[in-house]
């Protein structure tokens, strides 16, 4: 496997310098901002993760830490993090622009600079941005369309045909977007990531988070649990009850099944994926009264993939490729494409990124000058769900590590920011 030299002490410094970037530029219209929603985002699910934790272990109190294997709740917080620093790399690319419109830089990395970009993320930026302009992006666009991978995975561009492919990616997508003058057309790239990772946010939070709410009120007040009184009692408005005790069912039946099963649209053809995600909810208390901990691992891990699939499948892939596109905005999926090598997200203790992923699998082009980051695409469906259950079967080597939830992100030109 690939082994990547970036660590989480860099990761941190990055978001920490966006931060102190952001809080030189001028507040906006008051709001709620998407940085606003991914922190209420990101501190609902810490509870949740805390409460459906306590559902599969009973000893877990909140802050503490579980040895069992987690739930797809603690894998959330995470994630969402991981959105939110994506939109602090738009904010820092707006300030960019905004500077740039009152005088242009001089040079790629005069333009970082002036907007507080300094050390490692300045350096990182400035080799994508100089590549850039070598693609014939004048200065200023070239840095602001670099500094969205500030908060990334570095390291993948120290990889020369990662940095080449990139750079055209980001080219091919400037020059498509929906404006006449270089500035504007760099704004509407950035403005195009900051929607996807903000409308992202909100349905997934939306559905999953608001199903998982629903399920433990109910059970709060449900008494005594069982997987039975879940599949006949509990209910999401769409779900089918046969469809949830087929899912159920089959989850029990093939817990332990190498691969664990994971194509479900051939499954389970023609299923409501509300249906997946009560039958997620009773295999969870399935979990919970499993004899041997070998067992209730993997059910948890059964009912994972049954939420992960809702996740990706039907809240995730509308917003990645929308039908039809903006028209004020360019390729959603182009840019997602682009951004793949980069991906990284710290799960806890627990790092995972796309291009480990790609590298721990076999060439999929066999061609020696295209790298395999640059093979894949975020916003390919199989691309991206098989790169989140490689991330799944990692962090459950290391169960204790997701536990150290993530500091939700403040909106440093929000008002309220101090409050």
């Amino acid at each position: 496997m690939h082994t990547s030299l970036l660590c989480r002490p860099l990761r941190a410094s990055s978001v920490l310098l966006l931060a102190t970037v952001l809080l030189t530029l001028p507040s906006r219209a008051r709001a709620a901002t998407p940085l606003e929603d991914n922190r209420r985002i990101t501190e609902g699910y810490i509870q949740l993760a805390y409460e459906m934790g306590a559902v599969l272990d009973p000893t877990l109190q909140p802050g503490g830490t579980s040895s069992v294997r987690p739930n797809w709740y603690v894998f959330a917080p995470h994630a969402s993090r991981t959105g939110g620093e994506g939109m602090l790399g738009t904010a820092i690319a707006r300030s960019i622009l905004d500077a740039a419109r009152g005088q242009p830089s001089q040079s790629v990395p005069g333009a970082l600079q002036r907007v507080g970009l300094t050390g490692d993320a300045e350096l990182s930026a400035e080799r994508l941005g100089l590549q850039l302009v070598l693609y014939g992006l004048p200065v200023d666009a070239a840095a602001s369309l670099a500094s969205l991978a500030t908060a990334m995975n570095w390291d993948a561009l120290a990889d020369p045909r990662t940095l080449v492919a990139t750079a055209s990616r980001f080219a091919a997508i400037y020059s498509s977007a929906p404006a006449l003058l270089p500035l504007d057309k760099a704004e509407r790239v950035v403005v195009t990531l900051e929607r996807t990772l903000h409308e992202g946010n909100l349905a997934i939070f939306g559905d999953i988070g608001g199903a998982g709410r629903l399920y433990l009120d109910w059970r709060q007040g449900a008494g005594s649990v069982t997987p039975e009184r879940v599949l006949t009692e509990f209910t999401l408005p769409g779900a089918v009850p046969a469809e949830s005790r087929q899912a159920y069912d089959f989850a029990v039946a093939h817990a332990h099944d190498t691969p664990r099963p994971y194509e479900f649209d051939v499954l389970f053809p023609g299923m409501h994926w509300k249906s997946l995600l009560v039958a997620a909810f009773a295999v969870y208390e399935q979990a919970r009264l499993a004899p041997t901990p070998a067992g209730r691992d993997a059910l948890i891990a059964m009912g994972n993939n049954y939420i992960a699939w809702r996740e990706q499948h039907d809240m995730a892939q509308p917003v990645f490729t929308p039908s039809p596109p903006r028209a004020d905005e360019v390729s959603r999926a182009a840019l997602l494409q682009a951004l793949t090598p980069l991906l990284t997200t710290d799960f806890g203790t627990v790092e995972w990124n796309y291009a480990d992923y790609a590298y721990s699998l076999p060439d999929r082009d066999g061609n020696p000058l295209t790298s395999p980051p640059t093979e894949y695409s975020w916003a390919v469906f199989w691309d991206r769900w098989t790169g989140i259950l490689y991330a799944f079967d990692a962090a459950y080597l290391q169960p204790e590590g997701l536990w150290v939830m993530p500091e939700p992100l403040v909106d440093p030109t929000a008002p309220s920011s101090g409050d």
